[in-house]
């Protein structure tokens, strides 16, 4: 529906637009049953007031052009002969049932709350896996855009090849060689952030019925990228050494998966980092069964304590393992780069389904990194992060020693993001996110990352988003919530408060 106004025009304003409304009707541009948009709506996208809509309305309202019908707001009622149609032939579309079974597979909500609640000023949010906003390299980047862009080369704004650009590939083989693992250009790919890497995987190798396997807890948008392609998701639990590799060939051998997912630096949800012995098993197994394994490697990088351990992919000659790293993590999400290091024939199927998704990622941005990496800025920068990051890991350990209730245990990453807790008996994260809420603080339950629908038991807590004023502050109040739903009955535990251990 198209309206113009003309302020200086000598008639009323509501007539204009009731005139303009009404000749829409009758020629048949708006037809029965079309809904006008809310009197304060429309009046707020003409620059007018509610009033001069509703006189409006009203006039058209006493020509028998439109009528009010409850929970549908303001309908066309008549035809362009003029008769009226006191029942509207349009309908919404009958939503449960227009969708494909694929997108109905997908939970667009808990991301996207994520995301809203690490943007309200007055929650203090451990749920989001987002970088410090503050600890960017915002200088050095406008500098470098800078650069670009005084060259007067529009080249950096135009299209890029579909697996990125090559001496930005090239760029991405020389931060392999620092993690052990010696690759050509041809067989990298850059991409629109890791998780597109996950998805490109997943509809590369996967078809309806195939089996993937999972650390139990996992990340849960690839658990949800996996079922929505039609595969069976099975998980494996997990031991403070990482994925427990007796169940995993027990599976291996019942069920001949295709596909292994893992995080083993410093896993989402629960930090924990694969030891050596379990890393060497694990590829071992993979060659033996023949099974792809993807790894995922977003916090690698963000090690605090000791040196890092050697990737899966560096054991890797013959293809079988995919390995997907991050810049979100390090620098900036907004940037959405990511990159895939995989066996030539992957990289090419893969590039094929990229093309019909996005067909390249931002241009712009892969000038920007290239160059952040060939100055040594992005050596210095992780260093920089690593610091400030284990300072407020070490804040919310600290605080959780201060604060937390006798019973509630929780580990102490070497790396990474997260810190895993398990709650006290008797109190479910479900009810404890709602209380938690009342005290303005968030947290992801651990119900989200178990493909069975367990953890109820766990919560996942960031310490990268908030600073670490707000750290204490929001484990000073999360621990309120706890107790609180302790002491409220729904928890038969006695309400003795002592500190403990935390988990390993």
């Amino acid at each position: 529906m198209r309206i113009v106004v003309e302020r200086g025009k000598n008639k009323a304003v509501y007539l204009q637009i009731y005139e303009q409304i009404r000749q829409q009707i009758l020629s048949g541009e708006l037809i029965p049953g079309h809904q006008l948009p809310p009197e304060r709506k429309l009046a707020e996208s003409l620059g007018v007031n509610r009033t001069t809509v509703l006189n409006a309305y009203r006039e058209l309202k006493a020509e028998g052009l439109i009528g009010s019908q409850i929970g549908k707001g303001t309908l066309v009622l008549s035809y362009p002969n003029g008769e009226l149609s006191d029942n509207p032939i349009l309908e919404e579309p009958v939503w449960d049932h227009t969708f494909s079974q694929y997108s109905n597979h997908f939970d667009p909500n808990m991301l996207k709350e994520l995301l809203a609640i690490a943007n309200r000023k007055d929650i203090i949010s451990f749920a989001t896996g987002i970088a410090s906003p503050e600890s960017g390299p915002l200088q050095i980047f406008k500098g470098i855009e800078a650069e670009l862009m005084s060259q007067d080369s529009y080249h950096a704004l135009l299209h890029s090849p579909t697996e990125g650009f090559s001496s930005f590939r090239e760029a991405v083989c020389q931060l392999m060689y620092k993690r052990g693992v010696y690759c050509h250009f041809e067989e990298t790919m850059i991409l629109s952030g890791s998780q597109q890497g996950i998805d490109l995987v997943a509809r590369a190798l996967l078809d309806p019925g195939d089996i993937v396997i999972v650390e139990e807890p996992s990340f849960f948008p690839a658990i949800q990228v996996f079922k929505g392609l039609g595969a069976r998701v099975m998980g494996v639990p997990m031991d403070e050494k990482g994925m427990r590799l007796d169940v995993l060939e027990q599976i291996l051998q019942r069920y001949k998966p295709k596909l292994i997912y893992t995080i083993p630096n410093y896993q989402n949800p629960s930090g924990l980092e694969m030891v050596l012995e379990r890393r060497k098993g694990l590829f071992e197994l993979s060659q033996q069964y023949k099974v792809f394994i993807m790894e995922d490697d977003a916090y690698g990088a963000l090690s605090y304590e000791g040196k890092p351990l050697p990737l899966i992919k560096s054991m890797d000659n013959e293809g079988y393992v995919i390995y997907l790293s991050t810049f979100s993590k390090i620098v900036y999400p907004g940037l959405r780069l990511g990159w895939m290091v995989a066996h030539k024939k992957v990289i090419q199927k893969c590039s094929a389904l990229k093309q019909v998704i996005d067909i390249h990622p931002n241009s712009l941005s892969q000038w920007i990194i290239e160059r952040f990496i060939r100055t040594g800025d992005l050596d210095q920068h992780i260093i920089q992060i690593c610091k400030e990051y284990k300072q407020k890991r070490d804040a919310m350990y600290q605080a959780l020693l201060k604060y937390a209730p006798y019973d509630l245990k929780w580990n102490n990453p070497k790396g990474g993001y997260y810190i895993w807790c398990k709650l006290p008996e008797g109190v479910l994260a479900s009810k404890l996110v709602l209380k938690a809420a009342e005290y303005k603080v968030a947290f992801v339950p651990g119900s989200t990352f178990f493909t069975s629908g367990e953890g109820e038991s766990y919560i996942r807590l960031n310490f990268t988003f908030a600073s670490i004023v707000e750290i204490e502050e929001g484990i000073s109040r999360l621990c309120k919530a706890i107790k609180e739903i302790k002491d409220s009955g729904d928890s038969q535990e006695n309400n003795k408060y002592t500190e403990i251990k935390p988990i390993v």
